[in-house]
């Protein structure tokens, strides 16, 4: 995959096509709105969906992992498609999930569909944490305090549409601009929200760029 570089508050980072952020200088994978759990979420409600998400979820995760080999993990909020995800988690599952956070240094942040910690799995729970310039938060849009600050976050699941000689493609993106980044929802049973959606907007009021997830690349667009 060829991931793409971003400079944001003096650090540089890239955006992986896979949908994940990488601080290279702090060995640190970010990754939102994995919503595990979506389906068994929706069985339960009487909505028969496929419950394979949570696996399929896991997979690709550990795929970026396996290929980045970050010493940090952090989860931008939305991990779990609500407060009770981590307990109806199959067996199997949570196994998998528990060998894939062993070794690494993780960080929940807690989402508006996660509240409450997760129940079972290591590492630390925040509602949201610095390190460096950058501010990690699971809703963005918050007053940046400092010129020099930046922020990064999940929530909204942006999308964008390209025009292509065989049509439009519509696909997730990175939404940027020069002070944040709202990364793309990870979760198999995830859908998203146009970038020129009033509330995206809100977010970079003086324009900024998409990176739409392709197969292997990213393809950018000013917005």
């Amino acid at each position: 995959m060829i991931a793409a570089p971003l400079h944001l508050a003096g650090e540089r980072l890239m955006l992986c096509p896979s949908g994940v952020l990488l601080w290279p200088a702090q060995r640190m994978l970010v990754v939102a709105d994995l919503h595990l759990e979506k389906a068994s979420h929706h069985a339960a409600r009487g909505r028969m969906l496929p419950p394979y998400d949570t696996r399929e979820t896991l997979q690709r995760l550990a795929q970026s992992l396996r290929r980045h080999g970050p010493a940090r993990l952090v989860l931008l909020g939305d991990s779990f498609h609500d407060a009770g995800g981590a307990r109806r988690m199959p067996a199997e599952e949570r196994g998998f999930l528990t060998r894939m956070l062993a070794e690494l240094e993780v960080t929940w942040v807690l989402g508006n569909h996660d509240p409450l910690p997760p129940d079972g799995f290591r590492g630390d729970i925040v509602e949201e944490f610095r390190l460096g310039p950058i501010l990690f938060r699971h809703i963005g849009g918050a007053p940046l305090a400092r010129y020099n600050e930046a922020e990064i976050s999940g929530h909204f699941h942006p999308k964008a549409s390209l025009e292509t000689r065989a049509g439009a493609i519509s696909r997730p993106c990175f939404l940027t601009d020069a002070r944040r980044v709202v990364l793309p929802a990870f979760g198999a049973l995830t859908g998203g929200l146009d970038v020129k959606d009033p509330a995206l907007v809100a977010l970079t009021p003086r324009g900024g760029r998409v990176f739409l997830l392709g197969r292997g690349r990213l393809f950018s667009a000013p917005v």
